[in-house]
């Protein structure tokens, strides 16, 4: 695969076969450890989701919290893509994500079976539509700005036009993500709510 713009060939951080290894972790990481993980610590029991029922949710708190935390991480992916760890830190990013969603998903369907998979999908919907292209389209940045700064022969900075244009590319990443985290904070709770009340 050619990197648009830097005239340089990439063999491309293999997303998802990386992602799926890390979810079928996490699967099974949660299939071992349930008796731990699930019984002995009461994650996501049923006392806790008829507490959350009732649950009042201050949004504007939320959301400052939400975009706090995930602004944050991306800026630390960002900046950790222009050292020499870029490629294996995007690497463990993909692997991180599907290891936590591996196991999100296997903690809900051993509690409740299907029940449980759709209140996964409750929880991530709508924002999981933007966060997933949003965190594809950092790493796909990310790499692209690794290889040009190591394997490219020729300055990778030194064409402006460069600059620029991987520069507005990110800030539109970033703008993706803060509307997600406005799904998250303003719409989701009272889907996942509302669904929680006919669990």
């Amino acid at each position: 695969m050619r990197i648009p713009g830097t005239g340089i060939r990439s063999a491309g951080l293999p997303v998802l076969p990386v992602f799926f290894a890390g979810f079928a972790g996490g699967i099974l990481i949660m299939h071992i450890g349930k008796s731990v993980l699930l019984e002995s610590t009461g994650l996501f029991d049923e006392y806790t989701l008829y507490r959350m029922r009732s649950m009042t949710v201050d949004c504007n708190a939320l959301f400052s919290y939400i975009l706090r935390e995930r602004l944050v991480r991306m800026l630390i992916l960002t900046v950790l893509s222009t050292t020499y760890l870029g490629f294996a830190v995007c690497a463990g990013t993909v692997a991180w994500y599907g290891m936590s969603a591996g196991a999100f998903a296997a903690a809900l369907f051993l509690r409740y079976g299907f029940k449980g998979f759709f209140l996964a999908l409750a929880a991530v919907f709508p924002q999981a539509l933007i966060y997933v292209p949003a965190l594809w389209a950092l790493l796909v940045w990310c790499e692209t700005v690794y290889r040009g700064i190591y394997e490219q022969k020729i300055g990778f900075w030194e064409e402006k036009s460069v600059l620029w244009k991987k520069l507005a590319r990110l800030a539109l990443i970033y703008a993706a993500a803060a509307a997600g985290c406005l799904l998250e904070a303003y719409v989701n709770p009272a889907i996942f709510l509302g669904y929680l009340k006919f669990f």
